[in-house]
């Protein structure tokens, strides 16, 4: 059970006065410091003594250590992760999904994986993937779409994330189908008739085989590769922009 702050206590009032703080009082830096150990109960801090040119004192290179992560969790509301005892039917999803994701090198990375990318999915898509079970599935496929391609399993979310926000049936102005956005020709080229690109084992597959196809072509490029897959060849937007939700959302490290 989660214990609530009261509302009108000294610590809400504090995580209020400097969630919404003008620039010019968030630069009160030692002030901020200060209310915090007031806070915490902890002694304030000494006054730092005057360093060499190019330096930072100990203490002065903590209280802005401090600062700085502080700052980080008061500017934006906080994302609450899992707490207490997973409930029955979680675990009995979990347990589903990582018995059947066979390409992890061990169940112990895919429950992270899986677990790590439906969070992020649920944050980023949460009306395309309201649901725990739906997320689970979808990333089992993905992983093992893109294993099979020898694709970055978080790449291919960036390029979904950009593509159609993981709307399954996403239809686009050209009429791009689908989660990876599939143009119908390429039922033709790669795929068998009667292919529904509305599948999402059947998108998924097509979307992780065209773009390793393209990436074979432009020799590991990602800009050139992913602009070949966009249609869009020369042009640095789409690609740069997959890149950057690959690396603000979905890279791990």
């Amino acid at each position: 059970m989660n214990e609530t702050i009261p509302e009108a206590s000294p610590a809400a009032s504090f995580i209020t006065r400097w969630q919404n703080a003008s620039g010019r009082e968030l630069a009160h830096a030692q002030l901020f410091v200060v209310e915090l150990c007031e806070q915490l109960e902890l002694p304030r801090p000494a006054p730092a003594r005057a360093a060499p040119t190019g330096s930072m004192p100990r203490a002065g290179r903590l209280q802005r250590l401090l600062l700085f992560g502080l700052g980080l969790a008061l500017a934006a509301p906080a994302l609450a992760g899992p707490t207490g005892e997973p409930e029955p039917e979680l675990r009995r999803l979990m347990a589903e999904a990582i018995e059947g994701a066979d390409s992890f090198d061990d169940k112990y990375l895919a429950e992270v994986w899986l677990t790590e990318m439906s969070a992020r999915i649920a944050r980023h898509a949460p009306k395309a993937m309201p649901d725990l079970a739906t997320r689970l599935k979808f990333l089992k496929r993905l992983h093992a779409e893109a294993a099979r391609a020898k694709l970055s399993p978080e790449l291919v979310l960036a390029v979904i994330d950009v593509e159609s926000r993981f709307e399954r049936f996403a239809i686009s102005r050209t009429g791009a189908l689908g989660y990876m956005q599939i143009m119908p020709f390429w039922i033709e080229e790669i795929g068998q008739k009667g292919d529904n690109l509305f599948h999402g084992e059947t998108n998924l597959r097509m979307g992780c085989t065209i773009l390793r196809y393209y990436l074979d072509l432009e020799r590991g490029s990602y800009v050139r590769a992913l602009a070949r897959y966009n249609g869009s060849t020369g042009k640095p937007d789409y690609p740069y922009l997959v890149l950057q939700r690959l690396n603000q959302r979905w890279s791990r490290f």
